[in-house]
């Protein structure tokens, strides 16, 4: 349980008041070359390590201080005191709480629908778009054609995927690549000391290779997926932190449109516990800048994703086209440029990473004796 009394309220004024206060952080001096070794100075601490290593006696007396002595005593007032630790708790307590304007659709997570693909002619590649009955029946139908493509290796692209939370649809998805009889994870809400736990109780539709891709947008039912898939059946995380945020929350409507959300149930993995609030970490990190990726997403919609990952083959000269009065080397040169150009700024790098990775390691599992 985090502690956030007092502490809180004092960040929360320090955040109101900045800049009148003075900026929070400074740039960390370095060290001038010297002949002697010397001591490194010691690293500048946030303004929250600051405030959390004050006594309650030192945070009251700097309460007290602002009060009496701040140039503007109204905005120190008992009513801008309240406000400043509400404003504090919510910083303090994200993704896990957050205030929100029930009047705007700014902010809103983008969505796109679910794509499927074979790269490299055996590797399936599921971007499920969003966790809802909708893509978890798509989801059926691809695992269902996999024999027949000839699939042995399952990259699933959890990058995006910030919808309401659904665990029951991401207990789901799990459970059609887990063994049957594991437990997948558990949701509890410690206020109600209750606990719902997921159980995967069929046969896996599909028993092979599973990489994931996640990034920071990962969030509640796709972020619990993906601890899901690493912790049963051992799958490989590829991508950026998740959210953090695998929670149900409750919506209080305040006035003014306002609206607070508070995570009122977490998820828990067997045995690694609580993924709130510091989220999956990727066993291969690899950064994708968001608004390249969201151009990924939308172009791959209609044209697929091998176009991010792999370099068109080129042309050759043949007598086709001595005949035809063509260079086809020459126009797949120009083409290829083009690609370049255009893929400089469009590229998939956690995919690529992702495709890599399960290369090496299906090489290496042949290579290796029985």
């Amino acid at each position: 349980m985090r502690r956030f009394t007092t502490a809180a309220l004092a960040a929360g004024i320090m955040a109101t008041l900045v800049p009148q206060l003075g900026a929070e952080e400074a740039p960390t001096p370095t060290a001038s070359p010297s002949p002697t070794p010397a001591e490194a100075p010691p690293p500048r601490l946030s303004r929250r390590q600051l405030v959390d290593g004050l006594s309650d006696e030192d945070v009251a007396r700097a309460l007290e201080t602002l009060r009496k002595s701040f140039l503007d005593p109204t905005v120190v007032d008992e009513a801008s005191l309240r406000r400043a630790g509400l404003e504090g708790l919510l910083v303090r307590l994200a993704p896990g709480t957050a205030l929100l304007d029930a009047r705007s659709e700014t902010g809103k997570p983008a969505e796109y629908p679910f794509l499927a693909e074979i790269l490299d002619s055996h590797i399936g590649y599921v971007r499920p778009g969003s966790i809802t009955p909708a893509s978890l029946a798509q989801f059926d139908a691809t695992l269902a054609d996999f024999p027949t493509k000839g699939v042995n290796a399952l990259i699933l692209d959890l990058r995006g995927i910030s919808s309401a939370p659904d665990f029951d649809n991401a207990a789901g998805f799990a459970r059609r690549l887990s063994p049957k009889g594991k437990l997948l994870f558990t949701l509890q809400k410690p206020s109600a000391k209750q606990e719902r736990m997921f159980t995967s109780d069929q046969v896996p539709a599909f028993s092979g290779l599973i990489v994931v891709i996640s990034d920071n947008r990962t969030s509640a039912g796709a972020e619990a997926l993906a601890a899901t898939l690493r912790a049963n059946v051992g799958a490989l995380i590829v991508g950026s932190d998740t959210s953090g945020a695998a929670v149900e929350f409750e919506d209080v409507p305040l006035g003014n449109g306002a609206v607070l959300r508070v995570a009122t149930s977490q998820v828990l993995l067997p045995g690694t516990g609580a993924l709130f609030p510091a989220g999956v970490k990727p066993d291969i990190a690899v950064a994708t800048d968001e608004d390249v990726l969201d151009q990924i997403f939308h172009q791959s919609s209609e044209k697929g994703v091998s176009q991010f990952v792999f370099e068109t083959e080129r042309k050759r000269l043949n007598e086709a086209a001595l005949v035809a009065n063509s260079n086809p080397e020459l126009d797949g040169a120009q083409a290829a440029q083009k690609e370049r150009t255009r893929a400089a700024t469009l590229r998939d790098t956690a995919l690529q990473r992702a495709v890599d990775l399960v290369t090496a390691i299906q090489f290496y599992s042949k290579k290796r004796p029985d």
